[in-house]
């Protein structure tokens, strides 16, 4: 049995490792496509498109005719007739009953009819500019995140590097301590400035997990990913153009500008709207009825043109025109505040994107003087001609600019998204897009 037992287990195939599931790499421009696929906040935009399309059809029904079909049975208590018995006519049957067909098409309403459709018509061209505006504020809101989870992952890198700094000191001071050439200050010192260092770690990983759970929401997503920094070639936007340009597309293109455009549109239709108030009411009609009552007849059908003219209506007629024509002074002022501040968005994007290379540049400076600094001082500390105080000081300056050299290429990247977001472009040109028009 024992023999039987061996041979079968050797004839089973090798048990295979589990794997683990691959964590999925992520790019800040897969970022930006799933963003623009799954963001709830984009979805709930979207959907007032729709809404503003039932909206039209709603208002073009109202000149279309209308067709209505309607029956009663009574039954009543005596039943009454007339005329010889040749020609008996009913008028109160012990069972009334009839059936009517009814037609309706409005002729003419002082053109408000036309004017509420013009108006259901720019709801829809507001709505998409409202799903555009979230679109672009989706991507933004991702964009950040992703570069800040991002920043976060190089500040805990350097931050680890000033760790080392801050061991390699206090192994330093311990050596000099022990052999009587420095006091215990120096220990403590670099003792506190490591925990200092590990706090800041455990701050930088805090940061990035709060990064990544925003990330998570803006993407509707619940797995895990491993974010793939930029590289310079792979650019999840193109290179932002002269001021000028940036001007013009944004005068065309940004969502709070055509809205306040449609607005304006809107509010010199509800004004034209409302005079139409003056002008008379035209309906034709026209229907067919059959009854049990044969008096004056059975069956029988009708049509009829009904026109109502407004002669005295209190005065409400001119209040609503009154107040359709302050709404439009106010859409107005609306659209002039909209397209100064988009002016002034697409300034101060480019400031802040100049300013951000700047420090860059200067922070890359910075690092190569701050290594240079160190690598003296540190050698000057070991030989006894500087103090810790020094060291000290000289790490700081070389950490400050890690920082500043880490984060400096994400905070250029960040403004060139900004940029782009103050444009009203950054939907088109982050997943290669036609802009609607």
């Amino acid at each position: 049995m024992l023999a039987t037992a061996l041979t079968f287990l050797m004839t089973l195939p090798p048990v295979q490792e589990t794997s683990e599931p691959a964590v999925r790499s992520l790019t800040l421009r897969d970022a930006m496509a799933l963003a623009f696929d799954r963001n709830l906040v984009l979805g709930r935009a979207r959907i007032e498109v729709p809404t503003a399309e039932a909206t039209r059809r709603l208002y073009r029904s109202a000149v279309l005719p209308r067709l209505s079909v309607g029956a009663n049975l009574v039954r009543n208590s005596a039943e009454a007739s007339f005329g010889p018995p040749d020609d008996v006519r009913t008028i109160l049957p012990l069972v009334s009953w009839d059936v009517r067909v009814n037609v309706s098409q409005p002729l003419f309403a002082g053109f408000r009819d036309l004017k509420a459709y013009r108006q259901s018509k720019l709801g829809i061209d507001s709505a998409r500019e409202g799903v555009r505006f979230a679109s672009d504020q989706a991507l933004l809101d991702t964009s950040r995140q992703f570069l800040l989870a991002l920043q976060a992952e190089a500040l805990i890198d350097v931050e680890g590097r000033n760790l080392d700094l801050a061991q390699r000191r206090r192994e330093q001071a311990t050596t000099l301590f022990d052999a009587g050439e420095t006091t215990q200050v120096d220990v403590l010192r670099a003792e506190s400035d490591i925990k200092a260092a590990e706090r800041r770690v455990v701050e930088a990983k805090r940061s990035r997990e709060v990064a990544v759970s925003e990330l998570r929401l803006a993407l509707a997503l619940d797995e895990d990913f491993a974010l793939v920094a930029p590289a310079g070639g792979d650019r999840a936007i193109p290179l932002v153009p002269a001021e000028t340009e940036l001007l013009s597309q944004a005068f065309e293109a940004r969502p709070e500008v055509r809205q306040a455009e449609y607005s304006l549109e809107g509010a010199k239709l509800e004004v034209e709207k409302q005079r139409g108030a003056y002008y008379p009411v035209v309906t034709a009609d026209a229907g067919y009825v059959r009854q049990a009552t044969t008096f004056p007849r059975q069956s029988y059908g009708f049509g009829a043109v009904r026109v109502s003219v407004p002669i005295y209506q209190g005065g409400e007629i001119a209040a609503r025109v009154a107040i359709a024509e302050e709404r439009e002074k106010r859409a107005n002022l609306v659209l002039e505040e909209a397209r100064r501040v988009v002016r002034e968005d697409v300034r101060m994007a480019l400031v802040d994107l100049e300013a951000s290379r700047t420090n860059l540049a200067l922070a890359e400076q910075q690092l190569q003087s701050a290594e240079a600094e160190y690598a003296q001082t540190s050698e000057l500390y070991q030989n006894q001609e500087l103090t810790s105080l020094d060291l000290q000081t000289s790490e700081a300056a070389l950490t400050a600019a890690r920082r500043g050299v880490a984060t400096g290429e994400l905070l250029v990247y960040a403004a060139e998204v900004q940029v782009w977001f103050a444009a009203g472009t950054l939907t088109e040109v982050a997943l290669n897009q036609e802009s609607t028009p």
